[in-house]
């Protein structure tokens, strides 16, 4: 008897990690120590005493059942990209840059290629947002899991001078709200989603007209990372008073979150075009509105509040790092909520 009769293969995961080395590479930064391999992954933080007073940011997250699409559909290189989205999009929201990220892959049967895949689209969500990839974890849960299945976790480490903390303490009704366009439904609400379309092989392969493309190539989208996009908008000069990342609980749950006591955030629906993918959503699982919006981003992921003044050029900014924004409400006196008119 031995380790790999009993279910955990150590040679498949040297084999993976090989795999995956190259992937891992690519998102190094000059701050990361010691290189791939090591016991923990470690970090110079000597850059940070640049600051007036550096505060550090974290964030841990998954994909949630949407990794149950990745494996209908055979595809794995992009569900790394949601989860790393998923933690560093909470940081920017801080306003703080990510500076490394860790991920865990827990799997009923490592096989070595489709890990490395996997991590690849992590690697990938790194470099679009400037964090390193210093470590991870691939677990084999022989007996747990199914053979052919796996989740995926990660964890980011960031960081935000105190000066430029996004906290929404200043915001006052007037304030603009600015809405950042989504990449579609993110990685919230799949659970839904799998009980509106029959999730099959062949109905994730069916073309909708509407959408574009198949559905699952929809679905599968991976999330928009908003990292670029906040910097940008910093480095023109505005002063972001608060941030929301819509994710679960749609824009009631989550647009509260940025605001102080004495205001309320009155969005306008019809100030953009909700994606095709929830319309579609709606008709097929007859879903209320107001429901859709408490579950989904609607096409928004995340929500800014600013200075009136600052419009143009937070507008301007989104532009140049290929975001897409919208003016989408305003900021009022009021009990601290949600409300879409």
């Amino acid at each position: 008897m031995d380790y790999k009769t009993s279910g955990v293969d150590i040679e498949a995961g040297y084999q993976s990690v090989e795999l995956m080395k190259e992937s891992i590479r690519k998102t190094m930064r000059p701050e990361v120590l010691g290189g791939i391999g090591g016991f923990a992954g470690a970090f110079d933080l000597s850059a940070i005493k640049q600051m007036e007073d550096p505060v550090l940011l974290s964030g841990t997250d998954g994909c949630g059942t949407k990794v149950k699409l990745a494996f209908l559909m055979d595809k794995h290189d992009t569900i790394g990209i949601d989860a790393v989205a998923m933690c560093v999009n909470d940081i920017a929201c801080s306003g703080g840059e990510p500076l490394f990220f860790l991920d865990y892959i827990a799997c009923g049967k490592n096989y070595p290629e489709k890990i490395a895949e996997i991590v690849s689209g992590v690697a990938e969500g790194c470099r679009q947002s400037n964090a390193a990839l210093v470590g991870g974890e691939t677990a084999e849960h022989p007996g747990l899991m199914p053979e052919d299945e796996y989740d995926l976790a990660g964890f980011a480490v960031g960081v935000v001078d105190r000066k430029d903390f996004i906290t929404g303490e200043t915001i006052t009704p007037g304030d603009t709200l600015i809405g950042i366009a989504s990449s579609g439904v993110h990685s919230n609400g799949f659970s839904l989603v799998r009980k509106v379309f029959e999730m099959t092989k062949e109905s994730l392969d069916t073309y909708y007209d509407v959408l574009g493309k198949t559905l699952g190539e929809t679905l599968l989208e991976p999330t928009r990372i908003y990292v670029r996009a906040l910097r940008e908008i910093k480095n023109a000069g505005v002063r972001v008073k608060g941030c929301s990342h819509i994710t679960g609980g749609g824009f009631y749950e989550n647009i509260p979150r940025m605001l102080p006591d004495g205001v309320k955030a009155v969005i306008q629906k019809d100030s953009y075009e909700v994606p095709a993918i929830f319309k579609l959503l709606a008709e097929k699982g007859d879903i209320a509105e107001e429901m859709m919006y408490n579950t989904y981003n609607m096409g928004i992921g995340m929500v800014l509040a600013i200075d009136p003044k600052d419009t143009e050029t937070v507008l301007k900014a989104l532009e140049r790092t290929g975001d897409k924004g919208y003016v989408i409400g305003t900021v009022k006196a009021g009990e601290k909520t949600a409300e879409l008119v």
